[in-house]
């Protein structure tokens, strides 16, 4: 099994913030965490506003948690907040359903971490967050879609 690197935590961290400072994004925090959600790497730009890791950690750790972009955990959080309540208190809260999570999947699909970025718009820090991802070598849920049912992949329709 493929395993996430410092090296290619730092790579994911290093070309998120060079493309959000290109797309003149408010200032990022960027977490990368292994299974179980231990961290690898995190960097804050200057700038950025209190609390900004609680928040990439919580991106980080809801992709984790649900097994899909934390996006698609913002819409099982509307379709169902009781469900959601439930894994918030179960976890002490530490899921962020707010997209910019993302599962970093080896190249048999496999996933081995996650990153979450925060900072920006929603869809920004996911655009930013898959970007990254994939410029360290890594593939998203999006690339391992029609991997068949060996690899778990969650879509939002």
């Amino acid at each position: 099994m493929t395993q996430l690197t410092l090296d290619a935590a730092n790579r994911i961290i290093a070309a998120i913030i060079a493309r959000g400072v290109e797309l003149q994004c408010r200032p990022l925090a960027v977490i990368v965490v292994e299974p179980g959600c231990v961290v690898k790497a995190f960097q804050k730009e200057d700038g950025c506003s209190m609390a900004r890791f609680e928040m990439a950690y919580g991106k980080a750790y809801a992709a984790l948690a649900l097994g899909r972009n934390s996006s698609l955990v913002r819409i099982r959080n509307e379709e169902k907040p009781a469900f959601m309540q439930y894994l918030f208190a179960a976890t002490d809260h530490k899921i962020f359903p707010e997209g910019g999570g993302m599962l970093i999947r080896s190249a048999s699909g496999d996933a081995i971490g996650a990153v979450g970025v925060t900072g920006d718009t929603e869809e920004q820090d996911e655009e930013l967050a898959a970007l990254g991802i994939r410029t360290a070598g890594f593939k998203t849920d999006e690339d391992c879609a029609g991997m068949g049912r060996k690899v778990n992949v969650r879509r939002t329709k």
